[in-house]
This record gives C-alpha cells, sequence and structure tokens, in this order.
C-alpha cells in the first residue's frame, strides 16, 4: 500500500523512527530546530492507514511548532512525536503502558534536544509513564506536582486570538450575538465551546464523535453533521479537530467571514491561505492561535512566573495576532505569510546568537 499523503520537504536536524521493542508500535520523533533551545512540542497517538502517513505528521507537525514556538517568544525550538496505529488497532492498558515506555526511551535519546508533552489521542497519565524512562517530559498532573492539561491554557489563547479576529472583521471584539462554528470538540473544542456559550456566542457545534451531541445540547447550541459544518454561514469558522480539514473545495465553499481555530496545520496545503484571501476570508495562522499551550508548559516547566503571570502571558496572543494582521495588511500579503516572517526574524536571531565567537 502506498502512502496517502504526500511527505513534505524535509528540512529537520534529526528524525527517529523505530518500533517499539514493548509494545511492537511505530514510534517517530522529529527535531524540526533547536536554534532557539531545546525543542518542545507533543506526543501524538493516532491511527494511520499508511506508517509514512505518521512519518509525514511528525514532519509537518514539528516543522509547524518551530513557528510556534518562536512566534510565541519562546526559547524553545520545534520537535514532535508520534505513536501510529495500524487501522483497527485498540490497545489494552498493558500495551499503552507500553508505547508510552517506548516513547520515553525514544527521547531520552535525543539527550534533553526534544522534551516531549501530551497531545490529541495521549494525555498527562501517559506522560508519567514516558517520565519513568526520561526527565524530558513536561505537563504531568496536577497530582505528582506537574502542570497539569494544557488544553485549558490552549483554549484561553483560542478565545484571544478570536476577539482579535472579530475585531478585524466586524469592529468589535465583542462574542456576543457572534455566529461561530466549531468543527472538533475535543478537550480544547469543549472547553472553547462553553466559554462562547457564556459570552453569548450563537454557536454551530460538529464533531465526529456524535456523543457530543449533548454538549451541543446543554450549551443550546446548533448542531450539524460532520462534513456540512463549513457551508453553515458563520462570523468565525474555527477548525478544532485534526488537521488537513481546509481543503480546495471545502475554502471555496466557506460559508465565513474568518478562520481562527485550534487545529495544528488546517491547511490541506500551504496554497489555501492565498485561496482564502482571493475570497476575502480572513485566516488567523493557527501556530499564533493555538500557542496557549506550550507557552503555559514552558514557562512552568522553566518556573518563569506564578500561575497568574503565565496565563497573562497567554492572553497576549490576542496582541500578536493583531500585530499579525496589521503585518500583513501594511504589507500586502496573506496573514500566513506575516507569522512566517516574524518566527523567522526570531529564527534568524537566534542562529546568530548561537554562532560561535571569532578567535
Amino acid at each position: 500500500m502506498s502512502h496517502t499523503l504526500p511527505l513534505p520537504d524535509f528540512a529537520h536536524e534529526r528524525v527517529e523512527v523505530i518500533t517499539g521493542h514493548r509494545s511492537g508500535l511505530l514510534l517517530a520523533v522529529a527535531l524540526h530546530s533547536s536554534v532557539l533551545g531545546p525543542a518542545l512540542g507533543g506526543a501524538r497517538m493516532w491511527t494511520y492507514e499508511h506508517w509514512s502517513d505518521g512519518l509525514g505528521d511528525v514532519l509537518r507537525l514539528s516543522a509547524a511548532m518551530t513557528l510556534k514556538n518562536a512566534t510565541a517568544g519562546l526559547d524553545a525550538g520545534g520537535g514532535k512525536a508520534v505513536i501510529a496505529l495500524p487501522p483497527g488497532t485498540g490497545l489494552d492498558a498493558e500495551r499503552r503502558r507500553a508505547a508510552f515506555l517506548d516513547l520515553g526511551d525514544l527521547v531520552a535519546s535525543f539527550h534533553g534536544l526534544y522534551r516531549t508533552a501530551e497531545d490529541v489521542g495521549s494525555t498527562t497519565d501517559d506522560m508519567l509513564v514516558v517520565s519513568e524512562r526520561t526527565e524530558h517530559v513536561v505537563g504531568l498532573p496536577d497530582a505528582v506536582g506537574g502542570s497539569g492539561e494544557p488544553a485549558g491554557p490552549t483554549s484561553a489563547g483560542v478565545y484571544e486570538s478570536l476577539r482579535a479576529t472579530l475585531e478585524r472583521v466586524t469592529g468589535s471584539p465583542e462574542v456576543d450575538g457572534r455566529r461561530i462554528t466549531i468543527s472538533g470538540l475535543g478537550q480544547v473544542g469543549s472547553r472553547l465551546a462553553v466559554r462562547l456559550s457564556a459570552a453569548g456566542a450563537a454557536l454551530t457545534v460538529t464533531d465526529v464523535n456524535p456523543a457530543k451531541r449533548s454538549l451541543a445540547a446543554d450549551l443550546g447550541a446548533a448542531w450539524v453533521e460532520p462534513g456540512g459544518e463549513h457551508l453553515v454561514p458563520a462570523d468565525v469558522f474555527v477548525p478544532a479537530g485534526i488537521g488537513g480539514l481546509l481543503t480546495a473545495d471545502v475554502i471555496d465553499a466557506l460559508d465565513a467571514k474568518a478562520v481562527c481555530g485550534p487545529a495544528n496545520n488546517p491547511l490541506a496545503a500551504r496554497s489555501g491561505a492565498d485561496r482564502l484571501a482571493e475570497r476575502g476570508i480572513l485566516y488567523a495562522p493557527d501556530f499564533v492561535v493555538n500557542a496557549g499551550g506550550v507557552i503555559y508548559l514552558d514557562l512552568v516547566a522553566k518556573r518563569l512566573g506564578t500561575r497568574a503571570e503565565i496565563m497573562d502571558r497567554v492572553a497576549g496572543i490576542g496582541d500578536t495576532l493583531r500585530t499579525v494582521f496589521s503585518d500583513a495588511a501594511a504589507r500586502g500579503v496573506t496573514p500566513l505569510e506575516a507569522a512566517e516572517g516574524l518566527a523567522a526574524a526570531r529564527l534568524r536571531a537566534g542562529e546568530h546568537d548561537r554562532q560561535p565567537t571569532p578567535a
């Protein structure tokens, strides 16, 4: 079977792909950049049609982490881990534990240049298992003195990003009465939906898990079947599930003034940013919007401020996004290009700073 997704260009410092000797599962860690410091990025456990899809995912996600950490102003590089499950694979508690012990060994082999954390499909308890094999893991459970689940800070940053996006397209950051569609009600999407509902937003939601209908009912949100959410008129469309949702066909049919959400790599192709701009739809780059979790994890792990001070830093994502929008408008480029430029400037400065001083 051939892989179903094209592999991205390779621009990474180091990539390791192994078969876990305990679990028998494919695991990959991609270190994209350590220019700004040891890389930080989560460990995703997901089902892939072919192992190379998992490899492609870890390459794309780690590169996005470099952009995310740079634009967030963190002294952290970009990296990511993937545990790839073959289709139809179910894990009992013993094999799941084995998979995260294998991951711990793989992370340890990077000797501190990559720090892992929870991500889609993994939990803070899984990270506790990883910590049995390596110290280079963040986001351990609160019960053991860790920073806990980062979905709350991530959703807080997305909320501030939504306010900045609404301000750009409507003239006001106020959420009350605005039509917002959320595609994906996972850890972040659900938290965001609750907060937006409390603020008076007119919500439309969907998820591939039909059990999420109960949350929609509790919030008084309209439910739409997955695959049709982009057709619902909205002020802001919020991709909050797995990446690649915004294909050319979806963008062409999208009925929204703006796109702003926590999903990593929501654009199926980079050209989607131009396609959105051509349709007059404002795009808030995902790696700016969803940085709240990594800001929280990095700063808590380094003890750089109180929890309240760190959450203030998370809230500042809204102002970062406003800067991106303003820069894009002034230069006549897409917000994606403006955000990439912001990241590139930090990376150039970091590369310069780590050059050895001539003798």
